[in-house]
């Protein structure tokens, strides 16, 4: 019987789903410590690792006799998995794209709303017991109808927010990427990013975490923004220059910002903070219960194909 951890409490629903493995489920919701990753190397033919779990290169070098053959990854985005040191090993690398996306898309939207409307605000002076009550210039924010988006990157999370924008609240889409993309609805590419943050009211980070799109927004992208416009990241942190986004903050040098994750994660800055003009939220993104059960159910089906001897469906 194959032995596979699970690296944080997931939905009661794996219990099932996992019948014929011996499992293994670690109880506390932290990323595995160093001493944590060597073992489930060394002792386990299967991890379910998710969001924190470093499997760098080093922890690969460090174990002298690696039993684990696959990493099922729990979550779509896998930069805390060295894939090159994996598949050096032998070690097969699996995530869960597509379960995701529509979940994501909403906090985007979330945050956009958030932060257009001034909610966070207006919900901390309400619970404040200081709001004197409704008059015509009270909190006034950005109205998002008939503006524009402008999305960096427009892959499968990209596009679910551009349509979203589009479709719902009749806003007009630019982005950039790799390239321009045939789309079911009205979309303009941009290949420069400064070029595109300065022509929206609202600018949605949706890439994947890489050497690439490390601090991808920097001072120069936040410069070219409008001084109304919106920052929004629900992609991973350190795709925002993040001291850079405070200075911009603090000076009001753009509208506001929404952010569902950070740089250095789950550390948030106190003077970010501190500041009125940015909604934050704890890492929402796929916080709903029926899109993390089917994470999990395309996690455990990689998991089973891979020790049935067949291709798993989403392997990286």
């Amino acid at each position: 019987m194959k032995k596979i951890l699970v690296t944080r409490p997931l939905p009661g629903e794996i219990h099932a789903a996992l019948e014929g493995f011996d499992v293994t489920t670690r109880e506390l919701t932290g990323p595995l410590s160093g001493d944590e990753l060597r073992a489930a190397l060394q002792n386990f033919d299967g991890v379910l690792p998710t969001l924190g779990d470093q499997f760098s290169a080093e922890v690969f070098a460090e174990v002298p006799s690696i039993r684990c053959k696959i990493l099922a990854n729990f979550g779509v985005g896998y930069n805390h998995l060295d894939v090159t040191a994996a598949k050096a090993h032998e070690v097969v690398v699996t995530n869960t794209p597509g379960a995701v996306t529509d979940a994501t898309a909403d906090i985007a939207m979330t945050l956009m709303l958030m932060s257009a409307r001034r909610a966070g605000e207006g919900e901390r002076l309400v619970r404040s017991g200081k709001w004197e009550g409704w008059h015509p210039t009270q909190m006034l924010g950005l109205h998002l109808s008939g503006k524009t988006v402008g999305i960096v990157g427009m892959g499968r999370i990209g596009q679910a927010i551009a349509r979203r924008c589009h479709f719902g609240f009749g806003m007009k889409v630019r982005y950039t990427g790799r390239g321009a993309k045939e789309l079911d609805f009205d979309a303009v590419y941009n290949g420069d990013l400064k070029a595109l943050a300065g022509e929206v009211d609202v600018l949605v980070t949706a890439v994947p975490a890489s050497p690439e799109t490390w601090h991808l927004i920097d001072k120069s992208v936040l410069d070219a923004m409008q001084p109304h416009a919106r920052l929004i990241n629900i992609a991973r942190g350190d795709v925002v220059d993040e001291a850079a986004l405070i200075t911009a903050l603090q000076n009001r040098e753009i509208g506001g910002a929404g952010l569902d994750v950070y740089e250095f994660e789950p550390t948030v800055p106190q003077a970010l903070r501190d500041l009125d003009n940015v909604v934050l939220l704890p890492h929402l993104g796929t916080a709903a219960q029926e899109i993390r059960v089917n994470m999990m159910m395309m996690a455990v089906d990689n998991l089973k194909a891979f020790f049935a001897g067949k291709l798993p469906p989403n392997a990286v």
